[in-house]
């Protein structure tokens, strides 16, 4: 199967195709809405401002295509900027809406935030942090518990699920780090930049998708 890679301008596009190249994955680079409704299995990187990204995804009518495509139940990768435009709202720049499809809200670190000793953290969150996630989520599958995977962000999603949350990751306070809702699974850390853990989840999603597009051929 395909892995459809979305180029809206706003992606870190060659990092991640060479992420799932290594895994053996056939990788399309798209940018049509009518791609997006033809694809098997769908990854949205991001990078930079949220606003800003919607307003792209907007003018080149994805956003209608990405609403459909997740309303399909095909899998969806999202990374970074792809896991934030699932909510509904972002504080960013005084505010934006996001495609809406999950319930919350997109937050900002706090301005005094610190950690555990009282010490002030800088804020973007940038580098290597670890992830929390529950023994059975099969995205993490072969990855010891707090594994450090790659950040740089200013802004975090808090749900109004906390039931989507399949990773959280402590930096002076508690935040989703990762979701999952049926075949869509996000991330705010970058795989693509996290090395071997990084790959390795990128395989179990690649591997999840071609399970499922098995089943449904099975089943057809």
């Amino acid at each position: 199967m395909k892995v459809s890679l979305v180029d809206y301008g706003r992606g870190n596009l060659g990092s991640v195709r060479k992420a799932f190249e290594h895994v053996g994955a056939e990788v399309e680079v798209i940018s049509a809405p009518a791609q997006v409704d033809r694809a098997e299995a769908l990854v949205l990187p991001g990078q930079g401002a949220f606003k800003d990204c919607m307003l792209t995804l907007d003018r080149g009518g994805l956003s209608s295509a990405l609403r459909k495509y997740l309303a399909s139940g095909r899998p969806y990768l999202g990374l970074c900027l792809g896991l934030q435009i699932l909510f509904e709202w972002s504080e960013e720049h005084g505010g934006a809406e996001g495609l809406g499809v999950l319930k919350g809200k997109v937050r900002r670190f706090p301005v005094d935030l610190k950690d555990v000793s009282g010490n002030p953290l800088k804020v973007p969150h940038m580098g290597w942090n670890g992830v929390r996630f529950p023994s059975q989520e099969p995205f993490f599958a072969g990855i010891p518990e707090e594994t450090a995977f790659y950040f740089v962000h200013s802004y975090y999603v808090d749900p109004t699920d906390s039931k989507v949350a399949c990773g959280r990751t402590d930096y002076g306070i508690d935040f989703v780090s990762a979701i999952r809702s049926g075949p869509w699974i996000a991330t705010q850390f970058h795989p693509e930049k996290s090395q071997r853990a990084g790959l390795a989840l990128i395989s179990n999603f690649y591997r999840e998708a071609q399970g499922k597009k098995s089943k449904e051929a099975r089943t057809a």
